[in-house]
């Protein structure tokens, strides 16, 4: 349950080592008692992570593509008691190029951006709706926007992710659950190096300090940074034609 604060207990990232999840969990400012589940795949990766997070750390095995793996995944972070907070941040992003001429990896890609999300929050919204309470934070992107052609298979999950978690916060809606739909700009960053960045980029901490204001203050949709919000409406009415001399 919920502290006197009104902060979570317990924590579930899912993307044990994602820079965005663990920025999330470090900007909380949860207190030392507090539990921390980080769910992944690579055990020292996870445990590097944990020993920069404040609170209890505690580590799973999660696969975000072992779809079948994953409401055991679910059941054995629930089983020790209530989870206020799941934060589902694995991705990959692998560039466009390299996906036309793979398409295996194209369907690896969207099973981890997408499908892999999908499976693991609909079990751990059941979870959270049978306990009555807690939140789910769910990385979208301003690439859900509207997919461009030099990464239309990324955009393309992100826009599935952010179409499910709409549906999903309205499923939810006086169930005790909160949705919080994330829409970073371009995030510098381990998966982004060697990148240029791109207009109204942002960093892992920024986005995280973003998301632990909206859990403390009641949001459920954040712009990071706030002017993505007005340039996602202008995006959104470029002619086809322009859109796509797009180069990135």
């Amino acid at each position: 349950m919920l502290d006197a604060l009104g902060r979570p207990a317990r924590i579930l990232l899912l993307g044990g080592t994602s820079e965005i999840g663990l920025a999330i969990v470090a900007a909380m400012g949860v207190p030392p008692d507090t539990e921390i589940l980080l769910a992944g795949r690579d055990e020292q990766r996870l445990a590097a992570a944990g020993k920069d997070l404040p609170g209890r750390v505690r580590t799973l095995p999660f696969d975000a593509t072992a779809l079948n793996s994953h409401p055991a995944v679910i059941e054995a972070a629930f089983s020790h008691g209530d989870v206020d907070l799941v934060i589902s941040a694995a991705g990959v992003l692998i560039p466009q190029p390299v996906l036309d001429r793979d398409p295996a990896q194209a369907g690896l890609l969207v099973e981890t951006n997408f499908t892999g999300h999908v499976t693991t929050l609909l079990a751990a919204s059941d979870r959270m709706r049978a306990q009555g309470h807690g939140i789910i934070v769910i990385l979208s992107s301003v690439a859900a926007v509207r997919p461009r052609k030099a990464n239309f298979v990324y955009g393309a999950t992100k826009a599935g992710l952010d179409a499910f978690g709409r549906g999903l916060a309205d499923a939810l809606h006086g169930s005790g659950v909160r949705v919080v739909l994330v829409r970073p700009g371009f995030v510098t960053g381990r998966m982004t190096a060697g990148m240029p960045a791109a207009p109204l980029s942002t960093t892992p901490d920024a986005v995280g300090a973003a998301v632990a204001k909206a859990l403390a203050d009641g949001g459920t949709t954040i712009w990071v940074p706030p002017a993505l919000g007005v340039l996602a409406t202008a995006l959104r009415l470029i002619p086809r034609p322009l859109w796509r001399q797009l180069r990135r």
